[in-house]
């Protein structure tokens, strides 16, 4: 999800890269190497990802971020009824737990992915869902193929070009869709990632927008998030061809005691963790 929820994994799995001597730094990182460093974290990292937050995340079910807001809630796609015979499109789809939700409403999903070895977790956990790998900035589909297109905290945190991102999606949609996608809030760029008390305090400059990067140490990026302010956020989708409907901020639910990396009660009942875009084509 972000950058406070990454782990290495063990050395056997680490391939050429170790991740555990990675550099944290700020500095520049282009869409090729963004891409690159996205594709072989998730494939060295699914396996940890799955059992730390399968349980959470369900085989079937479709959260929006850390706080837990379920789609069955929040609707955001549309009423749960509307959704039968809709051709939907899920964008970083990870183990497709999300487009299992929509499949089991009548929707007929596609769930794509970047990492291989997210669509292999995919695969074991079942279901008839197809399941394309491909990037998000060159989505292999025909124009107009789909009726939605949604994304829980996949691919758009991390990519150099999100226009590009929200053109692809523009392309895809059928005139009327709608693409929803959360990201975590941009607010949260300016505090440590931390989720006790040293997490409340502001130790960034929320308008630097220089990527997050983890490096080697030849200096390649194993690891890139790319920071956008809410602003940013907004003027991407219009420069897409979207018009933003709502800009949901979730809050903390009681009965959500889990901390997820930096998302922790603490701090969520007092700043957003999660920012979640409601847009449609024209």
């Amino acid at each position: 999800m972000n950058q406070e929820d990454r782990t290495p994994e063990d050395a056997h799995e680490a391939q050429d890269v170790f991740e555990d001597d990675a550099e944290a730094t700020r500095r520049a990182a282009g869409e090729a190497e963004s891409s690159r460093a996205s594709r072989g974290w998730w494939d060295r990292n699914a396996d940890e990802y799955q059992s730390e937050h399968g349980a959470f995340l369900g085989d079937d079910r479709f959260v929006w971020g850390p706080e837990g807001l379920d789609e069955e809630e929040a609707a955001l796609l549309g009423p749960a009824a509307s959704l039968k015979g809709k051709d939907v499109l899920e964008i970083g789809a990870g183990a497709a737990q999300c487009s299992r939700w929509l499949a089991a409403r009548g929707a007929r999903p596609v769930a794509l992915d970047l990492s291989h070895r997210q669509l292999q977790h995919a695969l074991r956990i079942g279901g008839d869902v197809p399941l394309v790998e491909a990037d998000a900035s060159r989505l292999p589909f025909r124009d107009a193929s789909f009726d939605l297109a949604c994304s829980a905290y996949g691919a758009v945190p991390f990519v150099a070009d999100p226009v590009g991102v929200m053109r692809e999606v523009h392309r895809v949609l059928r005139p009327g869709g709608r693409w929803v996608f959360s990201v975590t809030h941009p607010i949260r760029w300016a505090f440590p990632d931390e989720p006790g008390p040293e997490g409340l305090s502001v130790s960034a400059s929320y308008f630097d927008r220089t990527p997050y990067v983890e490096q080697d140490e030849r200096g390649r990026a194993v690891y890139v998030e790319h920071h956008r302010t809410v602003g940013d956020r907004v003027r991407d989708v219009v420069a897409g061809g979207f018009r933003l409907l709502d800009l949901v901020e979730p809050e903390w639910p009681e009965w959500n005691a889990q901390e997820w990396g930096g998302w922790s009660p603490l701090r969520g009942n007092l700043i957003p963790g999660t920012a979640i875009f409601v847009c449609e084509r024209d």
